[in-house]
């Protein structure tokens, strides 16, 4: 089994509208300006999928219907979510160190993976995430 370490803050904010700070190249000072962006969801989403699994196997959650209750979402959104943790371990990997967000939406969300997540065979699911990853463009990141 692979375990893969990682912090993600799962805390939602409400988005901002204000602009986004600017470049180095943009105010012309030589002190580099910290750009932050966002976490991709389906990085979270991964994350939360690890969790949950976690939850389950140490017996602190019973099971999915527990997890829907802790968490106040739908038992088939907990389905959805955890479903995410079937991918084979270096997709997971892939998606957990997915590239920060600064603009504009991700080229990947958890709905392009769920044809994947219902694939057993974890060839089969190299093979669709590579195909998913050239479609979108997110092999260029």
């Amino acid at each position: 089994m692979i375990n893969v370490k990682l912090k993600v803050n799962l805390q939602l904010n409400k988005v901002s509208k204000q602009k986004q700070e600017p470049t180095e190249e943009e105010t012309g000072d030589d002190v580099p300006v910290k750009r932050r962006g966002k976490i991709p969801r389906v990085s979270r989403l991964m994350a939360i999928s690890i969790q949950f699994d976690q939850m389950l196997r140490s017996g602190e959650a019973k099971d999915t219907m527990h997890l829907a209750d802790m968490h106040s979402i739908s038992s088939p959104r907990v389905t959805q979510i955890m479903n995410l943790a079937l991918l084979a371990p270096d997709i997971q990997e892939a998606l957990l160190c997915l590239p920060r967000e600064f603009v504009g939406r991700s080229k990947i969300n958890e709905k392009m993976l769920r044809p994947m997540t219902a694939e057993m065979d974890w060839d089969r699911q190299r093979e669709i995430w590579r195909g998913l990853q050239s479609e979108t463009g997110a092999d260029e990141a």
